[in-house]
């Protein structure tokens, strides 16, 4: 069966995750520590879709191997979510600052992590498909029926992966209120789908990028 990601886990305590995630369809690789991870992810071979970080390693903790993985221009991208037992605001503020692109505090449920991962993999995903994948013409904004405030906000928080339950929670709403505003956009936009819909408000600069 084909993974559905390759996964480098950098944490000095990296079973639980190694054992877990292959049982999901993901690929992985472990790192023990921040110099190892580094080491691994710039070896010609290793093709890396998503970093799981840990924060408190040996010889080179979390915040210093993030730091080293985003100044290489070549990683400037890849999905980076950090694993800490820090619960501290301050914390996850800085990981997100300097260059993290989600957290997680532990003890984690495995299906919360799981939720994240798929969230900023179809992210990234998006982001391969604007050149890749998706045909989309120029269209501009003129020619086709605005999107309300909520539906752009919508748009927005799908933009981020967002599943329907996510913004539904988020918005203090039904889902199904929310797949009522996607088939607006959808209609609206002329796009069969989600990823086309998050293509062309970008192209459009309905959402920011």
């Amino acid at each position: 069966m084909v993974a559905i990601a390759k996964i480098l886990i950098i944490d000095d305590s990296p079973k639980y995750l190694a054992d877990a995630l292959p049982l999901y369809g993901y690929e992985v690789e472990v790192a023990t520590d921040g110099l190892q991870g580094v080491k691994k992810l710039t070896e010609e071979d290793n093709d890396f879709d998503m970093i799981l970080l840990d924060v408190m390693m040996p010889n080179m903790d979390g915040w210093e191997t993030l730091r080293a993985i985003r100044s290489n221009k070549k990683f400037e991208n890849i999905p980076i979510i950090m694993i800490t037992a820090l619960n501290e605001e301050q914390k996850e503020i800085s990981g997100l600052k300097f260059g993290a692109d989600d957290y997680i505090v532990k003890p984690f449920i495995l299906p919360n992590l799981l939720a994240r991962i798929e969230a900023l993999l179809r992210r990234s995903n998006w982001q391969k498909d604007k050149t890749n994948n998706v045909n989309l013409k120029f269209v501009k904004e003129g020619e086709i029926e605005p999107l309300t405030s909520r539906e752009k906000e919508i748009l927005k928080m799908v933009s981020q992966g967002a599943s329907n339950n996510d913004i539904a929670e988020k918005l203090f709403v039904r889902e199904v209120t929310v797949k009522t505003h996607l088939n607006s956009i959808f209609k609206k936009l002329k796009v069969k789908n989600r990823t086309q819909a998050v293509l062309l408000a970008m192209q459009m600069r309905l959402i920011e990028d």
